[in-house]
């Protein structure tokens, strides 16, 4: 027999794996696993611990906390190996909701129910404060955090799955991306022309960097006989108050950018989205798109165009028939 159950008291009962013999002592090693619930809760658990065993995905259950887990995923994962604004708002989500409201649980007994229950808790009374719950967008971060932790537990063998998964996320509206007309430009320009600024506000304007990489820019970067902006690195301001140059984190945002034209006015003036993307150092055009597509409301019109022109007969119909 592969496994065995046995009843420990009321609600509660001990899953009992063979995993064979120590190749060294030759002892016959066992898995015992607690399950709390019905009897057939207990047979279906055996049913997944034996699936998992035959296809190779079993992991033997340990007793480090969500808590525990979370707080080694920071030191290992997200400090080394993200952006510091985007690790910082990691750590912000985990210490101040997702720690209290479940680090106690065991990280394999983690269940996607109570991952929904938590969300439906933080959307109804989740502020710290206690004025109230947090907005759909806020929750939804903490899923995404949560989501990326337990996928990096699953990559380290700790979980079979991610239970984040099985979980529905807080849906919410992106709010429409604002951005100056022409004319709201030259009279913001007008404005901030006699500050210290003026310099920044223009180069974001008319190249559509980010503040984070205009705040990195040295001299060595720009080439004004090219005309030409090299975007190496961005400059974060952290919670601690703290200063952190990093490189860009994707090879699209290690860009060299041609002055002058803007952002989004290039797609009010019919310059193709891909262009606007890698001048941007989006990820991906859908990106551009989805952020910018509002105010080049011709897009969808052209490329029904160039889609009917790739279709159209190479021929004209007529002049075969004449022949």
């Amino acid at each position: 027999m592969r496994g065995s159950i046995v009843k420990r008291y009321k609600n509660s009962y001990t899953i009992i794996l063979e995993l064979g013999n120590d190749p060294v002592t030759g002892k016959r090693k066992q898995q015992w696993v607690s399950v709390k619930g019905t009897k057939k809760e207990a047979e279906k658990k055996l049913s997944e611990l034996l699936h998992q065993l035959d296809i190779g995905t079993f992991i033997k259950p340990n007793k480090i906390t969500l808590a525990e887990f979370m707080e080694r995923w920071l030191k290992d994962y997200a400090w080394p190996g993200l952006a510091p604004r985007t690790a910082e708002g990691y750590e912000h989500i985990i210490r101040r909701h997702l720690i209290p409201g479940l680090g106690k649980t065991v990280l394999t007994q983690l269940k996607p129910e109570q991952l929904q229950r938590y969300y439906s808790e933080k959307l109804a009374s989740g502020r710290c404060d206690g004025k109230g719950g947090l907005s759909p967008k806020t929750v939804r971060h903490h899923h995404v955090t949560l989501h990326a932790a337990l996928q990096s537990a699953v990559k380290w063998g700790l979980l079979s799955r991610n239970p984040a998964d099985a979980v529905d996320a807080p849906r919410f509206q992106r709010p429409e991306m604002h951005t100056l007309s022409e004319d709201e430009m030259y009279v913001f320009l007008e404005a901030v022309k006699s500050t210290l600024y003026y310099e920044l506000f223009y180069t974001a304007l008319y190249i559509g960097m980010r503040r984070s990489e205009l705040l990195a820019l040295r001299w060595l970067d720009v080439d004004l006989l090219l005309c030409q902006v090299s975007v190496t690195r961005s400059l974060h301001h952290l919670r601690d108050g703290s200063f952190v140059f990093r490189q860009p984190k994707t090879a699209k945002g290690r860009r060299m950018v041609v002055l002058p034209p803007s952002a989004s006015l290039l797609l009010k003036q019919g310059i193709h989205p891909k262009v606007v993307q890698e001048r941007l150092g989006h990820a991906s055009i859908q990106i551009t798109l989805d952020t910018y597509s509002h105010v080049a409301p011709g897009l969808q019109e052209a490329a029904a165009a160039l889609f009917d022109k790739g279709l159209a007969p190479r021929v004209n119909i007529s002049q075969l028939a004449n022949h």
